[in-house]
């Protein structure tokens, strides 16, 4: 029997993927019986469901936590239709409560948890409490997640060892968000996919606890310094995102007052974008000054060892570089110096 339709209220749109195409024509057919919905079955396999979801502009997704028989392929949608769409409310189906189902289940992105045990008419109803902001789940469901939430913080590495838990694979990928890579050139690096570069760094954060490359970075500063340098391309990669966001500022900021180069000169632009207050302006333009410092000491750092002749290569490159990209580049590349004087400057940054 059909279930009555709210008088005068406007359909919620509805998709649904489940584990097969059978199994989602099926639970599309049953909820089709609630008239306040209106429901979209995929039918993609998984690889096109994320494209299909943002073309449906839908309410409410219904997915299952297993799809095309890979355990845990919905959990991974979702996480990466959440990180482009934050506002987006699912409902995931699980066959278990089992808790690192459920915990997984937040952790991806569900505004609600539907066991398989319980009926369609309830399915229906989780589905309009989701669509009206609410969270759908039971109480120890609830429960699992307030103690997964209240220990994040313990399960949190405190230092490098944490990294023992990644795979070889999971730790190359690390290294190249270290080196600032993006998710398309570290595919490339690696020889792999965009969506399966997601799906290690989706893994990466679970395992570490973290959920963002910044946190990475927050996670991994108390390792030692010969490895922290490298750390500051996380920082620098994260910032146009995230520039505005109270935690990461917070995060960059740390990074800074330990030493990270890249994070000192993300939080000078962080402060000068913010100039408006004279305080910040004056924030700004000290860290430039710190960064500055420590940039010309790298710099030094760099040149002991390296001949005169490579150090004048160099200096040569950087003008033709700066005359490129600028458009114009300093005296010197218009009036160069005598290849004399050159080697002179060259010799004494070696002292």
């Amino acid at each position: 029997m059909d279930l009555e339709k709210a008088p005068g209220g406007a359909k919620v749109r509805v998709f649904v993927a489940d584990n097969s195409p059978i199994h989602t024509q099926l639970l599309a057919d049953a909820l089709k019986r609630d008239l306040n919905l209106e429901v979209i079955p995929s039918v993609s396999d998984s690889a096109s469901l994320i494209a299909e979801i943002m073309a449906a502009d839908v309410d409410v997704l219904v997915i299952s936590s297993n799809l095309d028989e890979h355990p845990g392929r919905g959990f991974e949608i979702l996480h990466e239709l959440r990180s482009s769409f934050p506002g987006l409310r699912a409902v995931v189906l699980l066959d278990s409560s089992k808790r690192e189902l459920v915990v997984e289940a937040f952790r991806a992105g569900a505004r609600g948890i539907f066991s398989r045990q319980s009926s369609v008419e309830a399915l229906s109803k989780c589905v309009r409490t989701v669509q009206q902001g609410q969270i759908w789940a039971n109480s120890r469901e609830t429960s699992l997640a307030v103690e997964a939430l209240a220990s994040s913080h313990a399960l949190r590495p405190a230092n490098g060892n944490g990294l023992s838990l990644l795979s070889k694979r999971e730790m190359e990928v690390v290294r190249c968000l270290a080196e600032g890579l993006s998710n398309r050139e570290i595919a490339e690096r690696l020889g792999l996919s965009q969506h399966t570069v997601k799906n290690y760094l989706f893994r990466v954060f679970d395992k570490l606890g973290v959920s963002s490359r910044v946190e990475l970075l927050f996670m991994t500063l108390s390792q030692s310094g010969g490895e922290r340098a490298d750390l500051g391309d996380l920082v620098a990669g994260s910032m146009n995102a995230d520039s505005k966001n109270a935690a990461t500022f917070a995060l960059c900021k740390k990074a800074a007052e330990q030493g990270v180069l890249a994070a000192q000169l993300a939080l000078a632009q962080m402060y000068w974008a913010r100039r408006s207050d004279p305080e910040n302006m004056t924030h700004a333009h000290m860290w430039y000054s710190i960064a500055a410092d420590q940039l010309s000491k790298e710099k030094n750092k760099a040149a002991k060892g390296v001949s005169p002749e490579l150090l004048i290569e160099a200096e040569r490159r950087a003008a033709e570089w700066r005359k490129r990209t600028l458009g114009a580049g300093p005296a010197s590349v218009d009036k160069p110096q005598s290849s004399r004087s050159t080697v002179a400057s060259a010799r004494a940054s070696l002292a």
